[in-house]
């Protein structure tokens, strides 16, 4: 392998080109013209002095209008020629030394003739001269001219190689090409978890590879594929998978790169990306964030009747599934906004298939922290069961952040291998922020988040529904000045009484607050918005609610955003309002029950978290005993 040649990748810059034939042509008109020799003009009396005094020993008439005067060796020695017996560089100067204007061409030829009879000059000729040099000078500006025109041109068409983006191919696709050339080293073992969306899109490209294995029974190749979930799941990673394990064209582009602020531009490179994919099929074409051109038509009331993003979307679909259908291309589009899509994108013949990829489960998130973990000089005996345990709700992409955290954490602190507690700080630091140990916090407003604290610690340990304790902190972190973490169930459905006592839990805050100074600060905002939120969704959204009863007001479709007026009167309006003071008042008070029922016990944890400023599951257990809930769990699973 050592004799494989090293491609040559060097390559002239046109700049380069225009400066040098530049540098040719001043040096043409210094240096073509005899300029190394230092020519002196004279009038043409002081030329027939030295013709006279016998001092030119040669002489070249050009065109008949100008001379050349070339001195003797002896009138170079003379102190008055002293400024052209030499030239640039210092040598002896060959000559012509002086240059002077003919007047009459016929008087002058007399005189030169007489001179050399007499023997006062030894020789004379007579020469036609091109003067190129002054040409090329009158003609330089117009060649720059000429050449910048050009170099302009050629970078507003993308230049030679085709870059695609500029004024002159602005209705080219701007879709990035992956096939046999290009490697692509992400396979589908790179992608964990996502098995159902895994087992689909890998049928697509089985497909593609192998036609007739469907084709015999009768089956029909789809014409696209649509992932669907929230961000960070794996969306655009399981279609680099599909672009590393597909053996055919890979087109790769997102939905914004169709706009443009040109009229019909959109429309142009939608033609022009299913054009390059049939002419290459099989073909895939991958569309990331689709919503950008794909929302639907003649909802918004701001855009006008000659939308760009709707006559994009026109093309799209006629090209999906138009007249003239294109075969053997397949598109794939990802997008985590699939309620803004129009309907006529999302019907089968376009997309025949929409995956939806999800948070990944406990199972998953382990499979996700094992290829995260693997370039990683992790600890021995490191447990991934706890890290997916640790980090429910988690995507694909928070995962990652976490190992990267954890490893920028480790070696922070000179560590050689990465171990559990740096992906503790690790989930902290990316849920809670950044530590803030310099802030400034008085004594008074100390025990104030001490007591705050201590109260979610307290009522979520005395609530059966409440989400697990792991430790609360009052060392700030970004924008809160303490924090309680929380381990919570994952659970597929929710009722109403483990929505409550969460709200419950949240309240407790607060009701702490209320409950040891008798007032209440404006520490709680977080938790306000929080419970305001989760009653209104029970109000509005899921139904469960006895005075609006089975009742939703939540719009799948999203087209409820571009409406002007609310779906429900201004009565009901009123009475959903009520309810959600009711709701939020009613597990206020219940939270200032439970706590006024511990008093005790919330002032010894305010305390302990005073002087620790972090504590665990353990230093509660050491204060209230064991939930009395996780006891009854505990007897039930021994039965």
């Amino acid at each position: 392998m050592a004799n494989e040649k090293k491609p040559n990748n060097f390559k002239i810059s046109p700049w380069l080109i225009y400066v040098i034939v530049i540098a040719g042509f001043i040096a043409l008109n210094y240096f073509g013209g005899s300029s190394f020799q230092d020519t002196t003009k004279i009038s043409y009396s002081k030329f027939n002095e030295f013709l006279n005094k016998g001092q030119i020993e040669k002489v070249i008439i050009y065109n008949k209008t100008e001379g050349e005067a070339f001195l003797t060796k002896a009138a170079l020695k003379d102190k008055s020629n002293a400024k052209v017996a030499k030239d640039m560089l210092g040598n002896v100067n060959k000559g012509p030394h002086y240059t002077f204007d003919i007047g009459n061409d016929e008087v002058f030829q007399n005189n030169i003739e007489k001179a050399k009879n007499e023997g006062k000059i030894k020789d004379f000729d007579f020469k036609a001269k091109s003067n190129w040099s002054e040409l090329l000078i009158t003609l330089l500006p117009f060649i720059i001219i000429i050449g910048l025109w050009v170099l302009i041109m050629r970078r507003m068409s993308g230049g030679a190689g085709g870059g695609g983006g500029q004024i002159f191919n602005i209705g080219k696709s701007r879709a990035k090409l992956f096939d046999e050339k290009t490697e692509v080293k992400t396979t589908f073992k790179d992608v964990a978890g996502l098995e159902g969306a895994k087992e689909e899109i890998q049928e697509i490209v089985e497909f593609l590879k192998t036609p007739e294995k469907y084709t015999v029974l009768g089956g029909k190749i789809p014409k696209g594929a649509l992932l669907v979930g929230p961000p960070g799941t794996g969306k655009t990673l399981l279609a680099k998978a599909v672009a590393g394990e597909a053996k055919v064209p890979f087109f790769s582009l997102s939905g914004s790169d169709f706009v443009e602020m040109f009229v019909g531009v959109g429309a142009s490179r939608v033609r022009d990306l299913f054009k390059q994919a049939k002419d290459k099929a099989p073909s895939i074409i991958f569309i990331d964030e689709i919503d950008a051109v794909g929302r639907a038509r003649g909802k918004s009331n701001i855009t006008g009747g000659n939308d760009e993003r709707e006559n994009t979307l026109n093309q799209l679909l006629t090209e999906m599934d138009g007249f003239g259908t294109n075969t053997h291309v397949i598109v794939i589009a990802a997008t985590n906004r699939a309620d803004v899509l129009d309907k006529a994108l999302l019907r089968a013949g376009r997309f025949d298939r929409q995956i939806y990829v999800d948070l990944p489960d406990i199972r998953e998130r382990k499979e996700i922290f094992e290829v995260h973990l693997a370039p990683l000089k992790k600890a021995e005996g490191l447990d991934t069961d706890f890290l997916a345990k640790q980090t429910p709700g988690f995507s694909g992409a928070d995962i990652a952040n976490v190992c990267n955290e954890a490893a920028l954490i480790a070696a922070r602190n000179n560590k050689t291998a990465v171990d559990k507690q740096d992906f503790l700080d690790a989930v902290d630091r990316i849920v809670g922020g950044l530590e803030k140990k310099n802030k400034i916090v008085t004594p008074e407003e100390k025990r104030a988040i001490a007591v705050h604290e201590a109260g979610h610690a307290t009522v979520s340990w005395m609530l059966e529904h409440a989400a697990p304790l792991v430790k609360v902190t009052i060392v700030p972190r970004g924008q809160s000045l303490g924090a309680a973490w929380y381990l919570p169930e994952e659970r597929l459905i929710v009722r109403p009484e483990q929505m409550l006592d969460e709200m419950c839990a949240t309240m407790g805050g607060r009701a702490a607050e209320k409950v040891m100074f008798n007032k209440i600060s404006t520490g709680a905002l977080s938790d306000l918005e929080k419970v305001t939120k989760q009653a209104r969704a029970m109000v509005t959204i899921y139904g469960l609610n006895d005075k609006l009863g089975n009742i939703t007001y939540y719009d799948s479709s999203g087209q409820n955003e571009y409406n002007f007026s609310k779906p429900y009167s201004e009565e009901t309006a009123l009475v959903i309002d009520q309810e959600i003071s009711t709701l939020i008042e009613t597990e206020y008070q219940r939270a200032i029950k439970i706590l006024e029922e511990n008093k005790d016990k919330l002032e010894q944890l305010a305390n302990i978290l005073i002087e620790k400023e972090v504590i665990f599951k353990d230093d509660l257990e050491t204060i209230f005993g064991k939930r009395p809930y996780e006891i009854h769990t505990e007897e039930k699973e021994s039965e």
